[in-house]
C-alpha cells in the first residue's frame, strides 16, 4: 500500500476563505481593457461576455482567478482586450454586485445595463399584466365538485 506523502488533500488546495476583498478599492477600465457582461459560462475556464462596446467576445478566465472566484451569467467582469483577435479576450477582475452598482453610478456603466440577474432575465416582480398563476373559483363551482 502507498505511503501518502503530500501535506493533504482537496480541501487544503481550497485554502482558507479569503475575506480580504470586501474592502478592496474599485477598479476602473485603463486603455486596452473593457467592461463585460457574462452571457453563459461554456466550461473550461472560458465564458461568452458581451462588453459594454457591443461586441460578443469569448473571454478565458486566467488562472489567478480559476477556482478561486466564481464567476456566473450575469456578472459584470473586467476583461483585458487582445491586440491580434478582437472576438476574444481575457477577465481580469469581477465586480461584487455593490462594485457593479456604483459603477453604474458613475456613469461607466450605460443605463441599460441590467445588473444582478442570470442571463434569464425573467425575474421582474413589476409585472403590470394581470397575474394568471392561480385560478379563482366561485362558490357555485366548488359546490358542484
Amino acid at each position: 500500500m502507498p505511503k501518502n506523502k503530500g501535506k493533504g488533500g482537496k480541501n487544503r488546495k481550497r485554502g482558507k476563505n479569503e475575506a480580504d476583498d470586501e474592502k478592496r478599492e474599485l477598479v476602473f477600465k485603463e486603455d486596452g481593457q473593457e467592461y463585460a457582461q457574462v452571457q453563459r459560462m461554456l466550461g473550461n475556464g472560458r465564458c461568452e461576455a458581451t462588453c459594454i462596446d457591443g461586441t460578443k467576445r469569448l473571454c478565458h478566465i486566467r488562472g489567478k482567478m480559476h477556482k478561486k472566484v466564481w464567476i456566473a451569467a450575469g456578472d459584470i467582469i473586467l476583461v483585458g482586450l487582445r491586440d491580434y483577435q478582437d472576438d476574444k479576450a481575457d477577465v481580469i477582475l469581477k465586480y461584487m454586485p455593490d462594485e457593479a452598482r456604483l459603477l453604474k453610478a458613475y456613469g461607466e456603466l450605460p443605463e441599460n445595463t441590467r445588473l444582478n440577474e442570470g442571463i434569464a432575465g425573467g425575474l421582474d416582480e413589476e409585472d403590470d399584466g394581470p397575474n394568471d398563476d392561480y385560478i379563482e373559483f366561485e362558490d357555485e363551482d366548488i359546490d358542484k365538485i
